[in-house]
């Protein structure tokens, strides 16, 4: 009996592989960043090739750290950054235009087009989404008006749309498979999440072919295998790929959130507050989505979801732009030098802001400065934005939902800072839970691969992999709604910047 999982986690700025045993315990890691493209302010594109080139490479170098034979690994679960739309050629495989990645706001008056004619509450019906540049309906619609002939090929059959999920099976499974799941699918903006199938209204008022989408299975599924003389994955020929899921969903699972009401956020590139509501599609009130947790077991689950865009990237802005840190543990470091933000407060809305505003045209902003305010206070402001826009998300998923968070499960990368944790359990004034194992979008995916390959034989089955640490909530209740308040002004201050109409 085989072993072990492959997991592939494709994400924003960095592909990943993880090799999971039979005990959830990752054996073996690789990572490998690829270039983040912005062609013009508040766009992000990447280049699939690369994609696809540091993921190979990422699962290549993963089983050679970890010495497991080939016969020893039973499968590949996939994972990835969602929304992010490819188009490419069905014959060559050659991409026509870069990836167009989920936090492009190039797209924005196409949805205000959409918009204005009156299409909010279908979309919302349909689809579960609100009207937003976030999502890949827009992405491919304006790919098939910006590149020459684009539109005309599709329509003759000759080009494919995937998100990152799609475009990797095709290209491991050397174009046998143009496929995604559930949980992808319900992110185009294209999807009936409720009647599983794609909207024809939709792909109509956009001008997509619903001939260029890819089929759409069960998250826990065979996916096809590795084909072989694929560059970097010679040592997997042949090996099943048995899962695929969002990063999000993928994570969601990977934390045993399976109860209705259960819940788990994940401080990446941005924040994703997810909420599993079970086998009922909810509709939100305030602005969240609805979006398809997974498809497994036989049965469809359906998730609340609220999303920050920038987080963990406001960490890296300091970073890597302004230079005010070395290293993403400095800022760590420094806020914790200083009591507060000395009435500094961030908002990080480089790409505007998602729920519960859903503002494409906010931009970045930092109020409260003063001559007293040193690099410390920016460093602990930007962590306290992360906190921030978790509270917007949860105060609204409590809500549409009619219960509180009690315990959040935390993951992802950012989540092994201390003082974020403790301020995200003092603002939301709940526990806050670290995971056991941080890789718990990976684990999601060699989950639901196991799952469907025998590894594990259900859900009860599933290694638990325990809590690293909890983090209890000490802020003062008054101090606490005082902060939120002086967010809330920050975050006004933000919206609408970038609006042309004004």
């Amino acid at each position: 009996m085989a072993k072990y999982v492959l997991a592939m986690d494709q994400g924003t700025t960095s592909s990943r592989a993880v090799l999971f045993d039979e005990a959830g315990k990752p054996v073996a890691v690789s990572q490998n960043e690829f270039p983040q493209i912005y062609p013009k302010p508040g766009w992000v594109e990447h280049d699939p090739m690369r994609i696809l080139a540091s993921q190979t490479r990422a699962a290549s170098d993963a089983l050679q750290k970890s010495g497991v034979s080939l016969s020893e690994i039973a499968g590949i679960g996939i994972t990835n950054q969602r929304e992010t739309t490819v188009v490419w050629e069905r014959e060559t495989g050659r991409p026509i235009y870069n990836a167009i990645v989920w936090q492009c706001r190039r797209t924005a008056p196409d949805c205000e087009a959409l918009a204005a004619q009156g299409l909010g509450a279908y979309v919302t019906e349909k689809t579960g989404l609100l009207i937003d540049a976030y999502f890949s309906a827009t992405k491919i619609k304006w790919i098939l008006d910006h590149v020459q002939g684009a539109r005309e090929r599709a329509r003759r059959g000759e080009l494919l749309f995937g998100t990152i999920d799609t475009w990797l099976i095709w290209n491991f499974t050397k174009g046998a498979k143009h496929v995604t799941d559930y949980s992808n699918a319900s992110r185009t903006m294209l999807y009936d999440i409720d009647g599983l199938r794609w909207d024809e209204r939709l792909c109509g008022l956009l001008e997509i072919p619903t001939g260029m989408l890819p089929e759409v299975l069960p998250s826990s599924a065979f996916y096809g295998e590795a084909a072989k003389g694929i560059p970097g994955m010679e040592a997997l020929a042949g090996i099943p790929i048995a899962a695929a899921a969002g990063d999000q969903q993928a994570a969601l699972f990977g934390q045993l959130c399976f109860a209705p009401g259960t819940a788990k956020n994940t401080y990446g590139t941005g924040c994703f507050l997810m909420m599993n509501t079970g086998e009922r599609s909810l509709r939100s009130k305030n602005r969240l989505l609805t979006t398809i947790a997974w498809g497994e077991g036989g049965k469809i689950e359906y998730a609340l979801e609220g999303s920050a865009f920038n987080t963990g990237s406001a960490i890296k802005w300091l970073r890597d732009d302004l230079g005010l840190i070395k290293t993403s543990h400095e800022c760590d470091e420094l806020a914790e030098t200083v009591p507060d933000a000395g009435g500094a407060y961030f908002v990080p809305a480089f790409t505007g802001l998602g729920a519960p505003y859903w503002d494409m045209y906010a931009r970045g902003t930092m109020v409260g400065l003063t001559r007293g305010t040193g690099k410390a206070h920016i460093a602990r402001a930007v962590l306290e934005s992360i906190a921030f826009q978790v509270k917007d998300l949860a105060a609204a998923m409590a809500e549409d939902s009619g219960c509180a968070i009690s315990d959040l499960k935390a993951d992802g990368g950012a989540s092994v800072s201390d003082i974020l944790l403790q301020l995200q359990a003092d603002y939301l004034d709940c526990r806050v839970v670290r995971a056991g194992v941080t890789e718990s979008t990976a684990l999601g995916a060699a989950y639901l691969a196991g799952l469907k390959l025998g590894v594990w034989r259900d859900r009860d089955g599933l290694p638990r992999c325990g809590d690293a640490r909890a983090f209890e909530p000490k802020l003062d209740a008054s101090m606490r709604e005082q902060l939120y308040a002086g967010w809330r002004r920050a975050v006004r201050r933000a919206l609408d910047w970038e609006n042309p109409k004004d």
